[in-house]
Order: C-alpha cells, then sequence, then structure tokens
C-alpha cells in the first residue's frame, strides 16, 4: 500500500475515533495532535510531504488510547504499535 493510500486510511480512522482533521499550511513540519476546547484535532500540515504527514499521524494515533478499540488494517496497526 502506498503512502497517499494509507494517509487516507489514516484520516478515517481519526474520523472513527472523533478526532477533527484540519489540512493546514504549517510550514512543512507534517502536524501535531492538540486539543482544542477539550476536543482532539489533529493538524495536518499541507507544506509537508505526504510520507512525513503519515509518520506524523502515526505519532498521533499511537498516543490515542481508543485507537486499541477499532480495527485497524494490520499494516498501519505494525506502524502506530512501532510508535508506543
Amino acid at each position: 500500500m502506498d503512502v497517499a493510500s494509507q494517509l487516507d486510511m489514516i484520516v478515517e480512522l481519526f474520523d472513527r475515533l472523533g478526532v477533527e482533521v484540519r489540512h493546514e499550511r504549517l510550514g512543512g513540519s507534517g502536524g501535531n495532535l492538540c486539543h482544542v476546547r477539550g476536543e482532539a484535532v489533529m493538524f495536518i500540515d499541507l507544506e509537508a510531504d505526504v510520507a512525513t504527514q503519515a509518520d506524523c499521524c502515526f505519532e498521533a494515533l499511537a498516543q490515542l488510547p481508543q485507537i486499541d478499540t477499532v480495527f485497524v488494517p494490520p499494516e498501519l496497526r505494525e506502524r502506530i504499535e512501532a510508535r508506543r
């Protein structure tokens, strides 16, 4: 599975977990998970390459305890678990 397809699946995972995803220009950092008014929001940096965006998302997913409550394809689960 290519990185762009993985990123699409990651965005879907965030949606199923109730995490809002925002695509913003952030200077190329890739993005980060934060809390805005008590709600989890994943910012994905439009200025970063797709691989960097995906890496930041995997890192964020590893921080979410509720990731264990949803089905995650094995290829993605492996990358998430590697960051725990």
